[in-house]
């Protein structure tokens, strides 16, 4: 069932040193191509990395929170035409969830490394640098790196009890069952 995913799904940044098997990354290309937009507008552009040089180098693409691609198989990085859309941030963080869900239900970890709105360094945002590497279209903007590939640790589910059950609210704000 899928809550049964939901519940065991983790942010995972220790690979396997072994790459995804062909099969895989093409079911993670449709279930990318399969992500819902608004207006059907599909502004999103995907570019799946499996060079370790490359994926060596996307690590680097933020001083903090993104050395782990490096240990990936491989590296999706999620895109957009903003003038397609002026809904490509929220069109770009579902067809990334969606990722991260396939991945999961075909055995593979994954974690996210945001990439809009953040630095590389004091003169290179992280966009740039990332645009820089993959040679993108200057148009084209970044919103995320997905590192993915065999897990390499192990971590259980969040406990039901750990929810935030306070964020509920029926009807109206702030009113509880």
């Amino acid at each position: 069932m899928f809550i049964d995913l939901l519940r065991s799904r983790r942010s995972i940044r220790q690979f396997e040193k072994r790459p995804v098997d062909q099969e895989k990354i093409d079911m993670l290309i449709e279930a990318a191509l399969r992500a819902p937009t608004s207006r059907g507008l599909n502004p999103w552009e995907f570019i799946f990395v499996t060079e370790p040089d490359t994926l060596e180098k996307l690590a680097g693409a933020k001083a903090h929170g993104s050395s782990f691609v490096k240990n990936g198989a491989l590296a999706v990085v999620v895109c957009a035409h903003p003038e397609k859309s002026d809904v490509w941030v929220e069109d770009t963080a579902i067809a990334s969830i969606i990722l991260h869900l396939a991945a999961a239900d075909l055995g593979l970890g994954s974690c996210w490394v945001q990439i809009r709105k953040r630095d590389h360094d004091d003169q290179t945002t992280a966009e740039d640098y990332v645009k820089n590497l993959l040679c993108l279209d200057p148009s084209l903007v970044v919103e995320a790196v997905i590192a993915i590939g065999y897990p390499a640790e192990t971590k259980g589910g969040h406990d039901r009890t750990k929810l935030l059950d306070e964020r509920i609210s029926f009807e109206r704000y702030g009113e509880k069952r």
